[in-house]
């Protein structure tokens, strides 16, 4: 081996998903279900998960952790998780308690992004808005590659944006587990899309049949789809207008919808300010280069490769 192996791990709310690099070089990858609703079981996976991995690279690593949250800076404890067994828990001391060693974790959005800054769909770009749209809904900031965080550990959690510019039929919008209504999640998730459809047909799909229903000319499904590009389009023209990012990339199951690369950009156009034919929104929507293993190349590599 060349360099130091690092373990990145993604904690997700249905898969928890393992690697090791070798310097930049994937050496090993597992993938396990998340034991949901089990604190202690979620804490014994993960560390039998790095073990594996240990195990089959021949070497001890250092362990980095994505989280559908953040650790308060104050207190150490996950808080803003949508896999909400893990809110108020120690997970970071556990884990290390766990492991005997340093475990450095940060929000899985977070990891997202700067794996895709470094060497992905946003290499090469000043400011980067790195979305993950699937069980929940989150993003991370990059900037000169270097990832915003902020003093109270949240930025970049525009999943609980209300949704901008609802129409009446969206308002109050639905329930969210952070105890509002009309989050951006709850419109934007998978579970999101499955329950509009759901409202409107009676019927329940998932999302990957209500995408392939509407590509062969369902009109429930095709309305349903629409309405979810609507919604990403003026979801992210909010972010266009604070942010300005050169490059927003889609990560998570929701990324795998291909119509919204062509569709979004143009509808976001109403959104942003000042936009229109003379003045063209240069931001760029694109699909993340690593796919679902951005999460986890960016957990590892929450530490340096020497």
């Amino acid at each position: 081996m060349s360099g130091r192996v690092r373990i990145g791990i993604d904690l997700g709310g249905t898969k928890i998903e393992g690697i090791a690099l070798d310097g930049s070089d994937e050496i090993a990858r597992l993938r396990v279900n998340t034991p949901r609703d089990d604190y202690p079981g979620t804490v014994e996976v993960v560390g039998a998960l790095v073990e594996a991995l240990e195990q089959r690279a021949g070497a001890g690593a250092a362990v980095g952790l994505g989280i559908p949250g953040t650790l308060s800076p104050g207190t150490g404890l996950v808080k803003n998780a949508n896999s909400v067994w893990l809110i108020g828990r120690p997970l970071a001391a556990d884990l290390e308690r766990r492991l005997g060693r340093e475990v450095r974790v940060a929000n899985d959005a977070d990891c997202f992004a700067v794996s895709e800054a470094a060497d992905g769909a946003g290499a090469g770009a000043d400011v980067v808005f790195g979305v993950i749209v699937g069980t929940g809904t989150g993003a991370g900031i990059v900037v000169r590659g270097h990832v915003l965080a902020g003093p109270n550990a949240i930025a970049g959690e525009w999943g609980h944006y209300p949704l901008p510019w609802p129409t009446d039929a969206e308002r109050p919008g639905p329930a969210c587990y952070c105890g509002r209504q009309g989050c951006i999640e709850r419109f934007l998730s998978g579970p999101g899309m499955a329950a509009d459809y759901e409202g409107e047909t009676g019927r329940v799909r998932r999302p990957p049949e209500i995408v392939s229903d509407a590509s062969a000319g369902d009109r429930a499904a095709r309305a349903a789809l629409e309405r979810y590009e609507q919604r990403m389009a003026r979801a992210l023209a909010s972010v266009i207008n604070v942010l300005d990012p050169d490059v927003i990339v889609l990560g998570g199951g929701m990324s795998n919808i291909a119509s919204l690369y062509g569709h979004v950009p143009g509808l976001w156009v109403p959104f942003v300010f000042a936009a229109g034919d003379a003045e063209p929104v240069r931001t760029r929507l694109v699909r993340a280069r690593h796919g679902d293993a951005s999460g986890v190349r960016g957990a590892a590599w929450l530490w340096p490769a020497w």
